[in-house]
């Protein structure tokens, strides 16, 4: 597996700020319902990191020079998931990264509108982006996490915290993109929303349509649409599900690893909790996170896979199993 044939992880750099805020503490905690406390103080999210006020699209560009400090090849495209809200309307946030992070000649472009699924929808495409031209070696792709308005408490989701990373996919890489699958039920497309237009920014808050839809009809599809894409990824590279060493995915409550261990028959790895606690959720960063800090672990052995999982509230999900 190893070749012009294979793309893989070249380098991954995640941005985290060393300022950690108990949710209780939070500003908009005393302006919350009852529902909504109950929710944030259960969610299994102890405290989030902060950054000083700052554009997601900032970050980003931040942890692109960084990493692109320690590499010695430009990468050919840069993939930029798209923020909860863009910085300017009839922009280029894409673009805006590329020119803050000194990529001169990258040609850069957004994935947007599967929230958390972004990232993983990034890595399939950059692969086939990889495989379909020869020429090109490598895409550097990055996101940027920070809440859409002021609030950071987003019922019946999650809590917000701040990050960014950037990474790349090359030639030959590891872990090595073994397979990799994606679904999206596009009648979720409305589910949440902000009302901008009509709103200023300190007025912005997060509505969700329909609590019980969110609660239960999706988290129903997601059962049954995750449980196929195991399935089928699993199939893809032929091995099952007694070779999995870990499983992976975002991190949006505790509840939420029970209910997909019951559903999968796959026990979520604990990395993904502690960066739950202690950092609350970074939307697509998590599970790169996720998998860079599994793999500083050392814990797991070349040709080792690790099965990560991602699904969104736009009712996006993904399945990629990585060969370490």
């Amino acid at each position: 597996m190893n070749g012009i044939g294979t793309v893989g992880i070249g380098a991954v750099h995640c941005l985290l700020p060393d300022e950690r805020v108990p949710v209780a503490d939070l500003p908009e905690m005393a302006r919350l319902s009852d529902e909504e406390l109950k929710f944030a103080e259960q969610a299994g999210i102890e405290t989030v990191g902060v950054f000083p006020d700052t554009e997601p699209t900032e970050l980003a560009a931040l942890a692109c020079r960084e990493l692109m400090a320690t590499q010695s090849e430009v990468p050919d495209l840069l993939v930029h998931i798209g923020s909860r809200a863009p910085d300017v309307l009839i922009g280029s946030d894409s673009g805006k990264i590329t020119h803050l992070a000194g990529l001169n000649g990258v040609f850069p472009f957004t994935i947007d509108g599967l929230g958390c699924a972004g990232s993983s929808a990034a890595w399939g495409l950059g692969r086939d982006l990889l495989l379909g031209d020869p020429t090109r070696q490598s895409v550097l792709i990055t996101y940027g996490s920070r809440p859409t308005a002021a609030d950071r408490v987003r019922r019946p989701v999650t809590v917000i915290g701040d990050g960014a990373f950037a990474m790349t996919l090359v030639r030959g890489g590891r872990p090595v993109l073994k397979a990799h699958r994606m679904e999206v039920d596009s009648s979720f497309h409305d589910l949440f929303k902000v009302d901008y237009k009509h709103r200023p920014w300190s007025q912005w808050r997060e509505e969700c349509t329909d609590n019980d839809r969110y609660s239960f009809e999706l988290a129903m599809h997601s059962r049954t649409r995750l449980g196929h894409l195991v399935d089928q990824v699993l199939a893809d590279a032929g091995i099952g599900k007694d070779d999995v060493a870990a499983t992976l995915m975002q991190n949006v409550t505790a509840s939420a690893y029970e209910f997909y261990r019951v559903t999968l028959g796959l026990p979520i790895h604990p990395v993904c909790s502690a960066h739950l606690a202690e950092l609350g959720h970074l939307g697509p960063m998590d599970v790169v996170l996720n998998l860079d800090r599994l793999l500083a672990r050392g814990e797991l052995e070349r040709g080792q896979h690790v099965l990560v999982l991602s699904n969104s509230p736009v009712a996006a999900w993904t399945v990629t199993l990585w060969e370490v």
